[in-house]
């Protein structure tokens, strides 16, 4: 055959797909594992820094593990009832909060279907990562929370004190929102605001008072602790984290879970 022929170069053309083919499915099922386990490592990281434990550079590894196990306990939890779920019923070690709200079996209506931009299905049960003291003490709670931004859904968590209502911290690892604006929501100077803050108000304990407004806080505003200031441009991404703060920390969230501690520790 000749070189210079078609069928020569369709030949190289089509050993070289298949050998490229063969390489890159081989590296994605090599690294699976890898990946998985990055995935994992990232989590617990976000849950620390969501707490408050983590500081950015650091901390290695190793010591984000070692320090998840000795402070975290995870809690599978039904949502409706804000009890913890049976091994009998959902396999913690198992179970994919993305795709159980995927899942008919698993997954439950959001309403109303504004309440997280458009989101209509969230999952029947999710982590809760209960933080102790060095003593052992309940310490806080931290709660992954997500709903839609601007461009994309919003990934993050939300740490709550033993009292139930107090924020200690937030951040969010996964968005797809615009760089400069709707992108500061991972900003440290703006997370840094949530600490504090406060969920409900003794006026109104059954709705969330806690909202991010448009512009600046003005320290002398009486209503200053259930108002985080609004990210400049970004209207639509601040009423996101609004709505989907309002929604996991409600009665269709965690609320449910949230009164059950706040009993528990008597805050």
């Amino acid at each position: 055959m000749r070189r210079d022929s078609v069928p020569y170069t369709l030949l190289v053309a089509t050993v070289l797909c298949v050998v490229c083919s063969v390489l890159v499915a081989s590296a994605a099922v090599g690294l699976r594992s890898k990946q998985e386990s990055n995935k994992l490592l990232d989590q617990k990281k976000n849950v620390l820094v969501a707490a408050g434990l983590y500081k950015e550079g650091e901390n290695s590894p190793a010591e984000i593990e070692e320090m998840f196990a000795e402070r975290i306990e995870s809690v599978l939890l039904e949502l409706d009832s804000g009890e913890p779920v049976g091994s009998d019923v959902v396999d913690p070690s198992k179970y994919n909060q993305r795709d159980a709200a995927r899942d008919p079996q698993m997954n439950a209506p959001v309403e109303p279907t504004s309440a997280l931009g458009g989101i209509k299905q969230r999952a029947k049960y999710a982590f809760a990562y209960q933080v102790k003291d060095e003593t052992g003490k309940l310490d806080e709670v931290v709660l992954p929370i997500h709903g839609k931004g601007l461009w994309s859904t919003l990934y993050g968590f939300i740490s709550i004190d033993a009292d139930g209502n107090t924020v200690r911290g937030i951040t969010f690892y996964e968005h797809g929102e615009t760089p400069g604006l709707g992108g500061e929501i991972e900003n440290p100077q703006w997370t840094a605001l949530w600490p504090g803050k406060q969920l409900h108000s003794k006026k109104d304990w059954d709705k969330i008072a806690l909202h991010v407004i448009k512009g600046s806080v003005p320290p002398d505003d009486p209503m200053a602790k259930f108002e985080v200031d609004g990210l400049s441009g970004a209207t639509i991404t601040s009423n996101g984290v609004t709505k989907l703060v309002q929604y996991w920390m409600g009665p269709e969230g965690f609320g449910p879970y949230l009164e059950k501690l706040t009993a528990q520790t008597g805050e």
